[in-house]
């Protein structure tokens, strides 16, 4: 094993024999922090259309858009087994557990969907739905992946998150105890936060029985609140250069456990909607630049 797990790796041990591929699916959640249960707007920095695949727009059911993915990715790869990846919005949220477990058992009912992947909020959660997921896991790999962005509530309220970090562990801890793999999303470069705050983040997170982290650079995307603050200067953000986030990186991985996984270390929206940063880069290209970087220490 290299400096640190990656996905691959994570996979590797949660389906030891099996290759398996995400296929990201629209299942036509909405989130708290825009519908008005909490708030509205949502997140300062959110785009949601730049990081979900157009196929899960353009398509229609469940089914369709997990058939759709898998002809898509059978052109790369051949034996492939799935991931049906409840990806937009929050994926526990606005609906009853009986039509939760109706969507979940409509991909697992999908030939080749092997387990589930279902991004949420950590305040999103009642034990109710937990325990229904406890009962999919008993059948298949249910893996749960909060958006979390940072353990610091003062910079939570500032990005229009609507939960605290209290939410967060208290998130974990159930899902820990009913047996299901969870995983955490954090965001570097968040406004207000130096680099002891997010190495600070960091260390909080890698406390909790989580299995996987999933990291990404602050992007300041087009039409998004972050954009107009920091255009009428209510808010300033330092972005970072290639460089110094690849150096913020390798002090990550000196923090993070082998045992847990890895992800990913950035994400890549769409030029066009991109204002920065513009590193031109992709994410496995970062990847091989930063792997260089470990095995040059």
């Amino acid at each position: 094993m290299g400096k640190y797990k990656d996905f691959a790796g994570y996979m590797a041990d949660k389906f030891p024999g099996i290759k398996v591929q995400k296929i990201s699916v629209n299942a036509d959640f909405s989130c708290p922090n825009r519908d008005g249960t909490i708030g509205t707007g949502g997140c300062i920095y959110c785009d949601n259309t730049s990081f979900t695949p157009g196929y899960c727009f353009n398509s229609g059911d469940i089914r369709t858009q997990l058939e759709d993915g898998k002809r898509f990715f059978s052109k790369k790869y051949a034996d492939m087994q799935y991931l049906a990846y409840f990806q937009s919005f929050s994926n526990t949220f606005g609906k009853s557990v009986s039509d939760l477990r109706k969507i979940y058992e409509e991909a697992l009912a999908v030939q080749g969907i092997v387990g589930l992947i279902i991004g949420t909020r950590p305040d999103t959660l009642p034990q109710e739905v937990v325990e229904m997921m406890r009962e999919l896991n008993l059948n298949c790999p249910v893996i749960v992946e909060l958006g979390a962005e940072t353990s610091h509530d003062s910079t939570l309220q500032t990005i229009n998150r609507g939960h605290t970090w209290n939410h967060v562990v208290d998130a974990v801890g159930r899902l820990s105890d009913a047996g299901i793999s969870v995983g955490l999303h954090l965001i570097m470069g968040l406004p207000g936060e130096n680099e002891e705050m997010q190495l600070e983040t960091v260390r909080r997170a890698v406390e909790l029985p989580i299995d996987s982290l999933k990291f990404h650079q602050l992007q300041v995307l087009k039409g998004t609140t972050l954009a107009s603050k920091l255009e009428s200067g209510e808010l300033d953000v330092r972005q970072f250069t290639l460089d110094e986030y690849i150096r913020l990186c390798v002090k990550i991985v000196r923090i993070v456990p082998k045992h847990i996984a890895i992800e990913r270390f950035v994400a890549v929206a769409p030029p066009e909607k991109l204002i920065s940063p513009k590193w031109g880069i992709k994410n496995y290209e970062f990847t091989n630049l930063l792997n260089n970087k470990l095995r040059d220490e």
